[in-house]
């Protein structure tokens, strides 16, 4: 037997008394009904931020304050997959109209309601309801699985470029929280998905990219293209549009010049493709052997370039991580220290014990090779648990060579994050 989550808003009280006695109703169907109530639009804003989503959600459409079309139109924003409802004791055609381009209803139910009719209207709601997730949780597995394939795909043809999408995709991650970027998860996706259009280029033409060597003419056209045969690739995934525009712009300067070759410039760009060019550009320098702050002045020089609020916050990240640790560890006790990073930390504050429930991570600071000096792994990937089982099997193998060099963020920095975390909900 499934139950329900039911929410009904109404200012009568006599109505919600009569809402309140369906609850727990068992449906023929086998479905059961909880059914919540609450007297206003801004209680009922209250339950729905609070709470996993309603099924249902029926509101009366006359009420002080907040009337129904403003709630259902304010619900809608918060949790799009609970099927919205309307009971009013009148409906001309421009509260109908109204209501069905503001709030998206699924149906209206007019009083005085049955319990009968009411019931047989939730009952298609909840089907309805269950269309919806169904189809939200199809679409993310069918989201999460074609960009896997995509990286695999990448990882398996060009680890070179694999290996700058990892690096690329932890620098904006931690980007995009300094500039509180909202759908931050289109971020992080566009740069892990950022070389996918390098996986017909040679590998030669990436390390010459990369170490900041001159191309030949035909090098120089093939490796321009990346972008946008990445961006039709991506484009073909359903909710990735986003994503594959800021992939087709992350190499259009802020003046406008660069690829795509049309008119847009400065905050025409999206925003996500001025966090990726900054980062790629940075990625790029880094790369050839500049120092980090060294590399932010060089970028200081190209004026017109970049988005300088982006540089500013690249520049605070950067300066946090000079309070980084470097490890030399053996793949035996790297294990051990990233057990020890993921406990959580405490900290007495006097009045209590406050535990840390965010875990330090390590960062490998340089390419990891086989001892046939086949690049296995690159500089500035993240240390995680599946990784850690694979670079454990291939020790087994004698595979890799030790000892392993990784970067750990000092107490200093973390505390750093910390505070701007707080600054942030401040």
């Amino acid at each position: 037997m499934v139950t329900y989550r039911i929410l009904c808003v109404d200012d009568d009280p006599y109505v919600l008394a009569a809402y309140r006695m369906m609850h727990g109703l068992q449906r023929p169907s086998g479905e059961r009904f909880h059914i919540e109530t609450t007297e206003n639009g801004e209680r009922g804003l209250e339950a729905v931020a609070g709470r996993d989503p309603y099924a249902v959600i029926v509101s009366d459409m006359q009420m002080p304050g907040m009337d129904g079309i403003q709630f259902l139109r304010r619900v809608r924003e918060i949790t799009p997959v609970s099927v919205r409802m309307m009971l009013t004791g009148y409906t001309t055609i421009e509260v109908a109209i109204d209501a069905v381009n503001e709030g998206h209803i699924f149906r209206f139910l007019t009083k005085p309601c049955s319990p009968a009719s009411f019931l047989q209207a939730v009952s298609a709601g909840v089907r309805q309801y269950r269309l919806l997730v169904a189809e939200k949780e199809i679409l993310e597995q069918t989201l999460a699985g074609s960009i896997k394939v995509l990286t695999d795909v990448l990882a398996l043809v060009n680890p070179t470029a694999f290996g700058r999408a990892v690096r690329i995709r932890q620098l904006v991650q931690r980007l995009g929280a300094a500039l509180c970027v909202e759908d931050a998860w289109q971020l992080e996706v566009a740069a892990m998905l950022s070389q996918t259009g390098c996986m017909t280029l040679p590998e030669h033409i990436l390390e010459k990219v990369y170490l900041g060597r001159d191309l030949p003419p035909d090098e120089a056209a093939r490796y321009e293209s990346h972008p946008k045969f990445g961006h039709d690739l991506i484009a073909a995934i359903p909710r990735l549009e986003e994503v594959a525009e800021i992939v087709a712009y992350q190499e259009k300067c802020f003046d406008g010049t660069g690829q795509p070759a049309n008119d847009k410039r400065g905050t025409d760009i999206p925003f996500g493709a001025r966090i990726l060019k900054v980062a790629l550009d940075f990625d790029g320098l880094e790369s050839r052997g500049l120092l980090q702050m060294r590399a932010i002045a060089c970028m200081r020089q190209r004026l017109g370039r970049y988005d300088l609020t982006i540089v500013d916050a690249l520049q605070g990240i950067i300066e946090s991580n000079t309070h980084r640790e470097t490890k030399v560890l053996f793949v035996e006790n790297l294990v051990e220290m990233f057990e020890a990073l993921q406990e959580s930390e405490t900290c007495d504050e006097g009045e209590g014990i406050r535990k840390r429930q965010k875990p330090r991570h390590m960062i490998l600071a340089e390419d990891m090779l086989s001892h046939t000096g086949v690049l296995l792994l690159s500089k500035g990937q993240e240390i995680t648990r599946p990784l850690l089982q694979r670079l454990w099997e291939l020790t087994r193998r004698k595979t890799i060579r030790e000892p392993i060099q990784v970067w750990i963020p000092g107490s200093e920095a973390h505390a750093q994050d910390d505070a701007r975390l707080a600054r942030r909900k401040g």
